[in-house]
């Protein structure tokens, strides 16, 4: 009787458990069996397994193999397994010493070739281990910049089966492999040894892409003075008005606006693409705010996360630290836009189901464009047919409660001909506004040094209104909405909040009544007036 052991991770959301794979290889009728709670995906690694062991010229052991996946009483997902199984048979049938995979961490699926194919989740499965003390690891060749952006580990990629067991025997890898030529898109070689490339960590970047830039945006002041709010204090906005006005223009250029994304928040988002199976060979780590639109017949789970067996990130979490922009928002179904209550709230989206209850961060702005009717002319046109009880019917699906978390409201107008002819040559850029941007949320984090808040929008209700208070004598236009019935308590919290950020965008150390006024004009201004 032999046995053997190495570990590998099955991810359960964006949390890894670290599972120890033993294999015992004993007398008896040949047999290869995987017990401890394992999906189809993990059973059907027994044939990936002796398929790429014997296209790798090695010997398969005719035994009763037995291949034990501990925690038990943990569901094994994915084909994340394969390699630490088919090393810990290897190791069991003394082909490849046993002390050399004893402190390894293996991720990887095998095709029956031998190859050592890309897998999901690779970043936080390296992360969850790191948590647990493990510091080698060997991943897919495709994956291992990805590894490597996690500190103070050692990441050995590998393209094969056999590459591997070269490694493991300390023989030199072949070159001439024919099995290591085939490569998968965009791969790129790594060392042949278990040392990662320390200076990945710090220099592995999303590639670059061209920033829609907010100085190809035909007039809309008011609108741009919106994004702006929106950028500087991470509050959510509303655009409407007919097509053409520019409010898809708008809502595409508020990343470019944005700070990049610090190392923590990076290797978030990064975490939640990688597990989505979004994330490009070329980019190992995400340092720009995420953009993402889904079109408004999408599902569910499609946008709010979830799907058959264990749920998976949806829209939302996919747009975590960057901007999520529902076009055409009433065209969505109202179950979906209801359910954006949740994460703008909490900022995670909890998603419960049989197999077991998952989260996924959901921090975003939100912003949201419609049309005043269904035929977006919204009665100012001759061709417009749609009666005053369907423009409300169709507004009315952006319900009381999700408008109420909407900070900024602004009517996008129809560009005026003199506007459209004009050369713009002093429209800012978004190099310009951005600039403003990173000085204002410089004076937030400095006010809010010591707290876990870095955003006047992340700062809850009660210490808005205790410990930072505007001027004296600035609330007034806010009691006279209240009393109006224009704001609920909810809605005060979030004007203190844009006023605030109109203090820091203009410098000031507390917002005066101007400031207050601004907020409230753009918290109420599609739904009433606000008095002088």
């Amino acid at each position: 009787m032999a046995l053997a052991r190495t570990r590998s991770v099955t991810l359960i959301g964006l949390e890894g458990v670290i599972v120890d794979v033993e294999a015992d290889l004993g007398a008896g009728l040949p047999n290869f069996t995987v017990v401890g709670l394992p999906d189809t995906a993990v059973n059907e690694s027994r044939d990936r397994v002796r398929a790429a062991i014997l296209n790798s010229g090695e010997s398969w052991p005719n035994q009763r193999i037995t291949v034990g996946l501990s925690p038990a009483s943990v569901r094994k997902r994915g084909s994340g397994l394969d390699l630490a199984v088919a090393a810990a048979v290897l190791a069991g049938a003394r082909s490849v010493p046993t002390h050399s995979i004893a402190d390894l961490v293996l991720l990887g699926e095998l095709g029956l070739d031998g190859r050592v194919r890309p897998i999901r989740g690779v970043l936080p499965a390296v992360l969850a281990a790191t948590r647990k003390g493990h510091r080698r690891f060997v991943v897919p060749a495709a994956n291992a910049a990805e590894a490597a952006l996690v500190p103070d580990v050692e990441v050995t990629g590998v393209r094969s089966l056999r590459h591997l067991l070269a490694l493991l025997r300390g023989l030199p890898d072949l070159d001439d492999d024919p099995q290591t030529e085939i490569g998968e898109p965009g791969q790129e070689a790594v060392p042949k040894t278990w040392a990662g490339d320390p200076g990945l960590s710090e220099a592995a970047t999303c590639a670059g892409r061209p920033t829609p830039d907010l100085a190809d945006v035909v007039g809309q002041i008011e609108a741009r003075r919106a994004l702006e709010i929106c950028a500087a204090g991470g509050h959510h906005l509303f655009l409407h008005g007919p097509p053409g006005g520019g409010k898809t223009m708008l809502a595409e250029r508020l990343p470019g606006l944005l700070p990049p994304l610090d190392r923590a928040a990076a290797l978030e988002v990064t975490a939640v693409h990688s597990v989505a199976g979004r994330l490009p060979p070329d980019q190992p780590l995400i340092t720009r705010p995420p953009f993402c639109a889904p079109h408004h017949s999408s599902s569910l789970p499609s946008v709010i996360g979830g799907g058959p067996g264990l749920p998976r990130p949806g829209a939302v979490s996919l747009a975590h630290r960057g901007v999520l922009f529902l076009d055409e928002a009433p065209e969505f179904q109202v179950r979906v836009l209801d359910c954006l209550r949740q994460p703008l709230e909490s900022g995670e989206v909890i998603i419960g189901r049989a197999a077991g209850t998952v989260r996924f961060p959901a921090r975003f702005l939100l912003v949201l464009a419609a049309n005043p009717c269904p035929c977006g002319l919204g009665g100012k046109a001759i061709d417009c047919r749609c009666s005053p009880q369907l423009r409300h019917r169709y507004l009315a699906r952006l319900s009381g409660p999700l408008l109420d978390r909407i900070d900024l409201q602004v009517m996008v107008h129809p560009v005026s001909r003199a506007e459209l002819l004009s050369d713009l040559p002093n429209a800012e850029s978004t190099a310009v506004v951005a600039e403003r941007v990173r000085l204002a949320r410089e004076r937030a984090a400095r006010r809010y040094a010591g707290t876990p808040w870095r955003t006047n929008a992340e700062v809850p209700g009660r210490e808005i209104r205790r410990r930072f208070r505007p001027e004296p004598g600035s609330l007034a236009e806010i009691a006279a909405a209240m009393d109006r019935g224009q704001l609920s308590a909810r809605s005060v919290d979030r004007v203190l909040r844009v006023a605030w950020t109109l203090a820091d965008l203009a410098g000031r150390d507390r917002p005066t009544r101007d400031d207050v006024y601004e907020a409230l004009f753009f918290k109420i201004g599609l739904h009433g007036t606000v008095a002088p």
